[in-house]
Formats: C-alpha cells, sequence, structure tokens
C-alpha cells in the first residue's frame, strides 16, 4: 500500500501554507506538482552536465547526450513500448497530436474522408483535425458519450465508414474522468484497417499503459502531468506508421544529408525532432517517469482509486452538488456544480482563500461541458500525494461557502465581503 505520508514529504512546495492555510493541491490533473527526485535532476543537469546533445565531441555533451537519450528507453518501459525507436521526444501531448495530424494525416485525408472523434475530447484533440477540416475539406464525425460519461467502443465502430481515416480518441476524459476502453476500440478498427491515435495526457497518469496490449497506432503523453517538468513529453509511433509519415519541422538533427539541391531525412525518431531540444526538461521528464516506477503504477491506482471513493462519499453528502458525469468506474477527479451556491469561479476563490487549489471553468474540454449542459464547472482532482484529509477540507469549505452564498454573504479569496 502507497505510504502517502512518506511520499508528500517527496514534494517541497506540499509543505508551504496558501492564505495562511496549508495547501491543499487539488488541481493535478491540470500540472501535476514536481518530487524531489525530477527537481535534483534539472538542478544537477543545468549546475553540472550541461550543453547541447548530439555530435559533440566534448565531455559534457557526451554526459548530457546520454542522460537525454536514455529517457527513451525509460519511456518506452513506462508504456510498454517493443523499442525505443517508437518513442518521438515532443514538448507534451498536444505538440504530439498536431505531429500525427500534419505528418500522417494531412498526406492521406482528401476531401470527404472522415475523422472520427469523441465528444469528451480536450481541445488538443479537437483542434488539429479542425484544421484538416478547414484545409482539407475532412469529415469531423463525432461520437457522444452517454449520461454518465462513458463511450461506447460499438457506437464508435459503429461510426467507422469505407471513408474513416482516424479514429482520435482521449483515454480518459479530463472532465467526466471516465477511463475509455481503448483496447476494444482498437481491436474493432484494426479489424476495419483504421488507425487510432490515443491521447494519453490523463490516462497515463492514473493507471499502468501498455501500448503493445492496447494496440494504438499513436499513444501521446505530456510530462507535466505525470510529475515532471513543463515543456517535455513523447509520441508513441508504432514502427511501421513512423515509416509512413512526412517529416513536420526542418532543421538540424532531422536530417541525413543537406546539399545545395536535396534534403535527405533521418530515420525515426530522429526525423521528428529538429533543432536543439528541450534537453533538460526531458531529462527531468526521465526522473520523474522513473519515480513513477518505483513507486509502482499498480499502488499509485489502488491509492487513488480510494480518493476517488471518498470523495465521491464526501462530495456525494453535499446538498445541491451535482458531480459531472457518473461514479462508476472515473478516475480521481471531479467537475462539479452548486443549485445554490457560489458560481464555479466564486467557488474556486473561496477554496482557494482556505488554501485549497482547485480549477474552475471548462477545462479547454467545450463540447463535452455543453453535452452535459454546462459552460464551466469546479474540478478537483488528485494525485499520488493527496490525502483523504484534504478531500473532507474541500467538503468542509465547499459546504461552507454554500451557507455563506445562501446567507448572502460572498467569499473571495482576501475573505468576505
Amino acid at each position: 500500500m502507497l505510504d502517502v505520508t512518506a511520499v508528500r514529504k517527496d514534494f517541497p512546495i506540499l509543505s508551504r501554507e496558501v492564505n495562511g492555510h496549508p495547501l491543499a493541491y487539488l488541481d493535478t490533473a491540470s500540472s501535476a506538482q514536481k518530487p524531489g527526485a525530477v527537481i535534483d535532476a534539472v538542478t544537477r543537469a543545468y549546475t553540472e552536465e550541461y550543453a547541447n546533445v548530439h555530435r559533440g565531441l566534448h565531455t559534457l555533451s557526451a554526459i548530457a547526450t546520454e542522460r537525454y537519450e536514455s529517457v527513451r528507453g525509460v519511456i518506452a518501459r513506462f508504456i510498454g513500448a517493443s523499442s525505443e525507436e517508437e518513442i518521438v521526444f515532443t514538448g507534451g501531448a498536444t505538440e504530439g497530436i498536431n505531429l500525427v495530424a500534419h505528418s500522417w494525416a494531412a498526406p492521406r485525408l482528401r476531401l470527404g474522408d472522415e475523422i472520427i472523434l469523441s465528444t469528451m475530447e480536450h481541445h488538443a484533440n479537437i483542434v488539429p483535425w479542425h484544421f484538416l477540416r478547414e484545409r482539407q475539406g475532412a469529415v469531423l464525425k463525432w461520437v457522444p458519450c452517454d449520461a454518465e460519461g462513458w463511450l461506447d467502443p460499438q457506437a464508435v465502430m459503429d461510426a467507422v465508414t469505407p471513408r474513416t481515416r482516424l479514429i482520435a480518441v482521449t483515454h480518459m476524459s479530463n472532465v467526466v474522468g471516465t477511463l475509455t476502453d481503448v483496447a476494444a476500440i482498437c481491436r474493432g478498427a484494426r479489424e476495419r484497417g483504421v488507425p487510432v491515435l490515443v491521447d494519453g495526457a490523463q490516462g497515463a497518469v492514473h493507471a499502468p499503459v501498455d501500448v503493445e496490449e492496447i494496440g494504438c497506432d499513436f499513444y501521446a503523453l505530456t510530462g507535466h502531468k505525470l510529475y515532471g517538468p513543463s515543456a517535455s513529453g513523447a509520441l508513441y509511433i508504432r514502427a511501421d506508421r513512423a515509416r509512413e509519415m512526412r517529416p513536420w519541422k526542418g532543421g538540424g538533427d532531422m536530417i541525413r544529408d543537406v546539399t545545395l539541391e536535396e534534403v535527405s531525412y533521418a530515420a525515426p525518431p530522429l526525423r521528428f525532432e529538429a533543432g536543439t531540444p528541450a534537453i533538460v526538461p526531458q531529462i527531468g521528464f526521465g526522473a520523474a517517469l522513473g519515480y513513477l516506477m518505483d513507486i509502482g503504477m499498480e499502488a499509485i491506482r489502488a491509492h487513488e482509486t480510494r480518493l476517488r471513493d471518498h470523495a465521491a462519499d464526501r462530495l456525494g453528502r453535499l446538498e445541491g452538488l451535482r458531480i459531472i458525469g457518473g461514479l462508476r468506474g472515473r478516475g480521481p477527479l471531479f467537475a462539479f456544480t452548486l443549485e445554490r451556491g457560489p458560481a464555479p469561479a466564486a467557488l474556486a476563490l473561496a477554496l482557494d482563500a482556505a488554501g485549497i487549489a482547485v480549477r474552475s471553468g471548462s477545462f479547454c474540454s467545450r463540447p463535452v461541458n455543453r453535452q452535459f449542459g454546462i459552460e464551466a464547472s469546479c474540478r478537483a482532482s488528485f494525485g499520488l500525494y493527496t490525502a483523504t484529509s484534504e478531500i473532507d477540507r474541500l467538503a468542509e469549505v465547499i459546504a461552507e461557502s454554500c451557507e455563506d452564498f445562501r446567507q448572502g454573504r460572498t467569499a473571495i479569496a482576501g475573505g468576505l465581503m
């Protein structure tokens, strides 16, 4: 069993206060805090080992290159890829999805060709496909989730036609919290000869991932949600798909040779990595994944399942609180609204006044918000360092804020007015 007290000691920021209260950081779905192992790796890279990578013959360049390139193997182990050559470094899931849209999808799409999406997608897995709709006449076909936020794999398969060129779905909704049965979708898609891209920005954080078992063609990761630095991430590309893809950025490192007349390109994954990369963020990302694997993703999932169940019980007792989607099988995040209470932004400020960090808004997922009849909500999201006592504090302050609202008092960050 995960020892949350010991884990919390690994995260220096959790010892601070906010507005005179101990920090309860319940915004992990937006961006996770960083353990000392990551902070130390980044600090060491800058203070002792920094140089540009690849082709440098001096000592520091050799060390930096080894540290940087070793992260491919760490990522491959973390997601069960068969080879580190299937791992492309990116600045995050958004960049990875855009890479697929430009390098794989765009050259293959003709007017009227289809891309299947769910209504639960983050804008990062919507806007790149709208680009192709606007520029090449692609047709976006939407498969809605049900009233509890579940995406039926059969409904996705029923949407496939001879014009379908790609299915792009989230592994876990950042609003509803439900996990998509991406393996079932991939099995059906493979039978129909349709590639699948999985947005793993949320899903890879909370449970073990094995891309070979899932059977996807592309899997996008973002480092900052996986307890690593911002501007880090990766895209898994199945080897046969990578060979089909054109480069998407031109510059150093992604070429084999350049002459005045022509250019030849490096083999994947370097083909997709132009210019000086985010060396230190990726080194930090490797440290973050090593930290997670040392704890064990099954242990993390078990801990977060307990958090989810505790939050469902505590939040479920609050009068007038509506949790978006159902409770069955969701991950450790809850978006909610109040029938007789502060609006989401006002509630987020009231919680911040009590030292509790949550997020309010649409969470860059407007289609699913509108499907559930809302424009905004509050979201509390938990991580491996979250304690049940923090969830108790969340419920207590929500109840107090609702009472303030009913009594005509408005909570703000500096107190009451």
